[in-house]
């Protein structure tokens, strides 16, 4: 076997002291030659990017920060482009025909990296990057046991020791590009929340003192003590220079123009969708799940709004947009307390469970579930999110973040930011984010053999499944008694629709923040905070909100030409599984194994839709890498 001859090393290793990692290696013995080239690829990859390794449990480089310096970039370009050539030379009679896969997927990867490296280049434009990965380098240590205090904690002390060598680089990066000024609602933002980096160092210090006892952990509080100081007067120092030396000349605004997203969308979504496909699909979505909700509104207005009898008109949009903004107003007044949210999210995901094994619907997760308020340095994005252990771990648990309000918002934001996340809702939230959604699909990913499928998880696939899924449980009678959770449901997939439009139109089309609230208040129905919360997601992020109904369309793509196929194998013809006017509908009709559908669909870890059809169905993709 041939092992790369030039193997990735840091610019300047000797700055970091000696480091005795906890290594518990769950990657699989390597047999073939493929296996053999990914475990040194990824041997690689991971110490030019210690916080990807510790966040997908490979705990090695736990005390090591990325070399952020213009060296340091350069060796990770020369790295990558020597294994995106070495991945591609691979033939295809010496592998399998999963490895096949793996090899397009990996090859994929690469570019993908590349692209961050070479194109996007965030570190030089947005301030938000190192408060994000100065948040994961030292949360990820804090927040599961994947190993003794002492050494989570020992980790912990040395990236404190190397965080001004963070600061320091981006100090020296961040002067935009020539065409991507420093954008302005980046920096504002990345101020905000740099006190929540803080916060984790008060928690490192909190548990040092609990365990001080817990193995040679008893040396680590003076050493804790030592390190906190020069890291603070970092991070003090960092803050000075993002208020009187970025924010005075940050005229960016992080929009990427329609070149670059295009690129970028390419390489996230593993897609053959282009943004005007994206546009042009989300667009007639919208206008059959707006129709749909009028129609169900109409039937629910007794019931919600009373006596009153239908408008005839309406100022503000039409009078199907009067009548289900009427019946949603009811629906949100129904909702919890800003404390009483993690625990009636706990009580509607024991209840879903309960639904999953009554009827059977996929293998329930093996790990651990949690549910927590989000860390301060997360809260630019706001909504809810899951936080799932890395796929080389095991037995760790997962963290279900719910935002709160903010404690500096008036009452009238408090309570649009609670009726936009009602109780209706916040079942279908669950949905998303737990049971049978990211939770559980990203549970069977971590246990997929294909360490690619899951180290290089797809993005696309994986809020695809989430909202996928959703509909999935509305087909098979979830909440069948609770019309209003029906039409919940449908706004909040017109939610993940209007999100591709808002991200399309944000970063290639010019969109202005008028026509985004409009988009998302009057065709979406949204609260005004939610839809204030999403401009600014919009603009801090770029293609993420497409993922959600890019990858979703696409697995139900894949459904329906399954139903097709299964249709022509057992007498029948294609035209008898027509295309809905609406995703979902089928449900159990007819003798198609469904649930076995949905288990294809989850054992093969996180690929790109278009490779998971290749998989599934044989088809090879039409812009296959050669």
């Amino acid at each position: 076997m041939n092992r790369p001859a030039e193997p990735y090393v840091p610019p300047s290793p000797d700055r970091y002291e000696p480091f005795e990692p906890y290594v518990f290696d769950y990657r699989p013995t390597p047999i073939t030659p493929f296996e053999y080239l990914l475990r040194d690829l990824l041997d690689e990859l991971f110490a030019a990017y210690p916080v990807l390794a510790t966040q997908v449990g490979d705990h090695r480089f736990d005390n090591r920060w990325p070399d952020l310096s213009g060296t340091g970039r350069l060796a990770r370009i020369a790295m990558l482009r020597r294994w995106r050539t070495r991945v591609a030379s691979l033939q295809d009679p010496g592998l399998t025909p999963d490895e096949r896969v793996d090899r397009h997927i990996l090859q994929e990867a690469l570019d993908g990296y590349l692209f961050e490296e070479e194109a996007l280049r965030e570190e030089t434009w947005n301030p938000l990057f190192y408060v994000e990965l100065i948040g994961n380098g030292l949360f990820l240590l804090l927040a599961r046991e994947y190993a003794p205090w002492h050494h989570r904690g020992e980790a912990f002390v040395r990236r404190l020791r190397h965080l001004p060598e963070v600061v320091a680089a981006a100090r020296e990066n961040l002067l935009g590009m020539p065409d991507r000024p420093v954008s302005r609602l980046h920096t504002e933002t990345a101020l905000q929340h740099l006190d929540g980096i803080r916060d984790l160092i008060d928690e490192a210090t909190r548990l040092a003192d609990r365990n001080r006892y817990d193995g040679d952990g008893f040396r680590l509080p003076p050493r804790m003590a030592g390190a906190i100081p020069p890291a603070v007067a970092a991070l003090d120092a960092f803050r000075v220079y993002l208020e009187h030396d970025v924010l005075p000349r940050s005229s960016g605004e992080g929009r990427l123009g329609p070149d670059l997203y295009a690129r970028k969308l390419r390489h996230v979504l593993g897609s053959d969708l282009t943004p005007s496909d994206l546009v042009a699909r989300a667009t007639r979505e919208a206008a059959a799940i707006r129709a749909e909700m009028a129609r169900l509104a109409r039937r629910l207005w007794p019931a919600w709004v009373g006596a009153e009898p239908l408008p005839e008109a309406g100022a503000g949009g039409t009078v199907d947009d009067v009548v289900v903004r009427r019946v949603l107003d009811a629906i949100g007044a129904e909702h919890r307390r800003p404390e009483e949210l993690a625990g009636h999210c706990s009580r509607e995901i024991a209840r879903i469970e309960r639904f999953i094994r009554r009827n059977q619907m996929l293998r329930l997760p093996r790990e651990p579930l949690e549910i927590a308020w989000t860390p301060a340095f997360m809260r630019a994005l706001g909504g809810a999110f899951l936080s799932p252990p890395g796929p080389l771990e095991r037995g760790q648990k997962s963290l279900f973040w719910i935002t709160p309000p903010g404690d500096d918002w008036p009452p009238e934001r408090v309570e649009s930011y609670l009726r936009e996340d009602n109780d209706r809702m916040l079942r279908l939230v669950c949905i998303h984010e737990a049971l049978p959604g990211h939770f559980l699909q990203l549970d069977w990913s971590n246990q997929c053999p294909s360490l690619v499928r899951s180290v290089f998880g797809s993005i696309a696939f994986q809020e695809g499944w989430a909202v996928y899924a959703t509909q999935s449980m509305m087909d098979v009678g979830y909440g069948r008694r609770d019309p209003a959770l029906l039409l919940t449901h449908w706004k909040f997939y017109l939610r993940s629709v209007i999100n591709a439009l808002l991200d399309a139109g944000i970063h290639a089309g010019g969109m202005t923040e008028d026509e985004a609230m409009r988009l998302m208040v009057e065709t979406g129905f949204q609260e005004r905070q939610e839809a204030r919360a999403k401009w600014d997601r919009a603009r801090l992020t770029s293609t993420q909100l497409a993922t959600y109904f890019a990858g979703s369309v696409e697995l139900w793509d894949l459904e329906i030409e399954a139903r097709r196929r299964w249709a022509e194998g057992h007498g029948g013809r294609r035209e008898d599984v027509p295309d809905p006017a609406l995703v979902g509908g089928y449900g159990d009709v007819g003798d198609f194994d469904y649930r076995g559908h949905l288990a294809a669909v989850l054992s093969h870890g996180s690929p790109p839709v278009r490779w998971l059809r290749q998989i599934v169905l044989g088809e090879t993709p039409v812009w296959a890498t050669a």
